[in-house]
C-alpha cells in the first residue's frame, strides 16, 4: 500500500512546488522585468502621491473636469449592513447593473442622464456617457464622449474649447496594434493633463 501512496505523495508535492511556487514566482519576477508599470497595479502619481490607476475610473463631479462612464457599483450601507448604498467606482466591488435593454429602471436612467446631459443643447449624448461597462469600473471615454464635453470644461475653466479639443486629440489613443479595442481617452490622465494647462 506505502509503495502506490508515495508516488502519489510525491506528485503533490512537486506539483505544488511547480504550480504553487515557482510558476507564479516566475510569472510575478517575469512581468516585474517586462511590464514594471502594469505589474505594479498601473498607479499614477502626482506630486509623489498616489492618486489613482489608469485602470480603473474614478467619480468626477466638477464641471471643471471631463466625466467617465457612469458606476453602478455599490458598497455596505454603513447606517445598516443588510443593505447597499450606491457608491461610484467601488473598487473592491467591481459590478455592473445587470439591467437588461427591456428594463424600465435603465430605461428611465438613461432617459433622464440623457436629458440632464442634452439640457441647453441639442446635441446627441454619446451612448458611452450614459451606459455603465460591466465592470463599473471603465477608465475610458470615446473620443465622442469626450468632445461632448469640451464646451463645458472649456467654459468651467476659462479657456478656449479649440485648446481643450487639442488636449482632448492628444490623449486619444487608438486602437491596440492597430486592430485590437477601440479609439479611447483616459479620463484621468485628460483630466490631469488638463490641471496642468496654464489658465
Amino acid at each position: 500500500m506505502l509503495r502506490e501512496i508515495r508516488p502519489a505523495i510525491a506528485m503533490i508535492v512537486v506539483m505544488t512546488a511547480i504550480t504553487g511556487f515557482a510558476y507564479p514566482l516566475g510569472m510575478t519576477g517575469l512581468s516585474q522585468l517586462i511590464f514594471p508599470h502594469q505589474a505594479n497595479g498601473s498607479l499614477i502619481e502626482k506630486d509623489g502621491q498616489v492618486i489613482g490607476a489608469d485602470m480603473i475610473g474614478q467619480n468626477f463631479t466638477s464641471e471643471k473636469y471631463f466625466r467617465g462612464r457612469p458606476s453602478v457599483t455599490t458598497e455596505a450601507d454603513p447606517a445598516d449592513s443588510t443593505k447597499s448604498v450606491a457608491t461610484p467606482y467601488a473598487a473592491d466591488n467591481s459590478a455592473g447593473s445587470n439591467l437588461g435593454p427591456t428594463s424600465q429602471a435603465l430605461i428611465d436612467r438613461v432617459k433622464t442622464d440623457s436629458e440632464t446631459l442634452a439640457a441647453g443643447g441639442a446635441a446627441k449624448v454619446p451612448v458611452d456617457l450614459v451606459t455603465t461597462s460591466a465592470s463599473g469600473l471603465d477608465p475610458d471615454i470615446t473620443p465622442a464622449g469626450a468632445a461632448f464635453q469640451v464646451a463645458r470644461v472649456a467654459q468651467a475653466r476659462n479657456l478656449p474649447a479649440v485648446k481643450v479639443q487639442a488636449l482632448v486629440d492628444d490623449y486619444t489613443e487608438t486602437r491596440t496594434l492597430g486592430i485590437l479595442g477601440e479609439p479611447r481617452v483616459n479620463v484621468l490622465k485628460l483630466n490631469l493633463a488638463l490641471d496642468a494647462l496654464a489658465p
